[in-house]
């Protein structure tokens, strides 16, 4: 399963062969809601599928803050899953599909991402992998081997890239969907989605293509040193922004680039992911097939 703000999808999926989603379902979510209609809405397309006995233990990727042993989260500081928070996630899980609470375990959604993408996507199961995440956030996950590295001198605090600050700002601050809305909007009167400024950029609008660029550039110049420090072999981009990754891509580099001159940065490959919103079904897939179960 993949647990998003305002949505998830179930699938079944074999852990041998990670790369091929043998059925699908998907439906919306209110993260507002008590806890009882949440954990309905959360668990209904897996309940379709289990109802199949088409399971025969369930990965939940999870936004956090998340306690990922225990199954359960706190959501403090997020504006989602409120009534979530304390609860019981995997005897939940486990009550309403039949399985026992030892088959359901729990990732971080970005760390699932980009598992996915190095067993089946654009991380060709390179040895150090970097895979960040652009939409509402940056998400980020380092993978040494396909394993999460998030902690020590070479990954960034908890290996979050988000925590990272350029030019005397929070990353996100700069770029993050709502910070490249905020500042075209600043510039330019209208209000527009990122996918829009994008598309703008791409013609050669002057005004959308500067704060495209400074944006890409501040995220390539902040991550560039840790890209250093872990001896990163590839850098996977996905997320909703990197749709645009024709637009994104050039100042991205240049940003990395930047970096290199300064703190000297190998150079390394850059590529978009390729598998959408598949990455973190398919890496769940994978986590579950190496977390040992947890007993209630």
């Amino acid at each position: 399963m993949d647990v998003g703000g305002s949505h998830v999808t179930a699938a079944v999926i074999d852990p041998d062969a990670p790369g091929d989603v043998l059925v699908e379902r998907d439906a919306a979510v209110d993260p507002h809601a008590p806890v009882d209609t949440l954990l309905d809405q959360l668990l209904g397309p897996a309940r379709v599928l289990a109802e199949a006995g088409a399971a025969r233990g369930w990965a939940v990727a999870m936004p956090g803050p998340f306690d990922y042993r225990a199954g359960t989260g706190t959501f403090a500081g997020v504006d989602k899953f409120r009534a979530l928070a304390g609860v019981d996630l995997r005897g939940a899980v486990a009550d309403r599909l039949a399985v026992a609470p030892q088959d359901v375990r729990f990732c971080n959604d970005a760390v699932a991402y980009a598992v996915g993408e190095w067993a089946a996507g654009a991380g060709a199961r390179t040895g150090r992998l970097v895979c960040i995440t652009l939409g509402t956030g940056v998400g980020s996950a380092f993978l040494r081997e396909g394993d999460e590295v998030s902690s020590g001198a070479e990954v960034p605090e908890a290996g979050e890239v988000h925590r990272l600050t350029i030019d005397g700002r929070p990353l996100e601050d700069t770029f993050s969907s709502p910070a490249i809305r905020r500042a075209y909007r600043a510039r330019s009167g209208v209000t527009s989605t990122v996918a829009e400024i994008c598309a703008l950029a791409r013609t050669g609008d002057a005004t959308a293509t500067d704060i495209v660029d400074q944006a890409a550039q501040a995220l390539g110049r902040a991550l560039g040193p840790w890209v250093a420090r872990f001896a990163a072999d590839r850098i996977v981009v996905g997320g909703s922004i990197a749709r645009s990754w024709d637009v994104i891509a050039s100042p991205l580099r240049v940003g990395l680039d930047d970096a290199g001159r300064r703190d000297g940065v190998p150079v390394v490959p850059v590529v978009p992911a390729a598998l959408g919103s598949r990455a973190p079904l398919t890496g769940a897939a994978v986590v579950w097939s190496r977390q040992p179960g947890v007993s209630r």
